[in-house]
């Protein structure tokens, strides 16, 4: 069992707590300036992992094109209605907790619930972090997302009270899915595969620090596909491309 994803799982559960607790004593310019320093933080991950690429054309024709399918399938909205499909046993569990906190009417309730979740448990962060776990044992990346992760459950739970510790339950069997599946993967990659795949993951990764920090509003869901495709691109790109180059 991953380490990495308990950790995470358990970060959101834990900072979804702390969130209820502390309630409205966290103001907003607290919540937006700490919110940059996430971004930034994402960042810096993702320069970390991106300097790891070994055939840069793969990594970038599997970002163009897996980003390319993602926009035209519109993956963002179908992975936001799975968020709110979520939604709504998770918010029943918690009776009418949700609401009317914070200022919020029950629709910006649900909708902000809704973000959590898809953020928490489908976000471009977490499901590179699981495929790296699973694929190379290195849980560096589900680690660095769980610090993020309990401060930003904190954020969530202000508003939305303790429902956001709920949100660790879909979250933990989707990661486990996505850990277990990079298992099964990892006996048909080569070393620089997955050097190109933590690229790509790094990739994502800035584009969600730039996103974070409100400069630039990068389609991530979209992106995704670009970690299904990258490792295949690689091993065509080394054994069909460059050998005749």
């Amino acid at each position: 069992m991953s380490i990495g994803v308990i950790t995470d799982v358990l970060a959101v559960a834990v900072g979804g707590i702390l969130g209820m607790i502390a309630g409205n004593r966290m103001s907003r310019e607290f919540a937006e300036k700490l919110n940059l320093v996430f971004g930034a933080c994402a960042l810096g991950m993702g320069i970390c992992s991106a300097i790891l690429i070994k055939n840069m054309p793969a990594v970038i024709l599997s970002l163009v094109v897996g980003s390319s399918i993602g926009i035209v399938i519109h993956l963002g909205e179908w992975i936001q209605k799975g968020g709110a499909l979520m939604q709504k046993p998770i918010a029943k569990l918690m009776g009418g907790s949700c609401d009317d906190k914070d200022g919020l009417s029950k629709e910006e309730s649900l909708s902000l619930l809704v973000t959590a979740i898809v953020l928490f448990c489908a976000g471009g962060t977490g499901i590179y972090g699981c495929l790296d776990a699973g694929m190379t044992g290195d849980n560096t990346i589900l680690l660095s997302k769980a610090i993020l992760d309990l401060f930003t459950a904190m954020v969530f739970a202000c508003s939305l009270g303790a429902v956001v510790s709920l949100v660790a339950v879909p979250q933990l069997v989707i990661f486990m899915l996505l850990f277990y599946g990079a298992k099964l993967i990892l006996p048909l990659t080569t070393p620089d595969m997955i050097a190109d795949f933590k690229a790509c993951g790094g990739f994502l990764l800035i584009a969600t620090g730039l996103r974070m920090a409100k400069i630039q509003d990068f389609p991530i869901a979209d992106m995704l596909p670009a970690m299904v495709l990258v490792m295949p691109f690689s091993y065509m790109w080394m054994n069909w491309v460059i050998p005749h180059l």
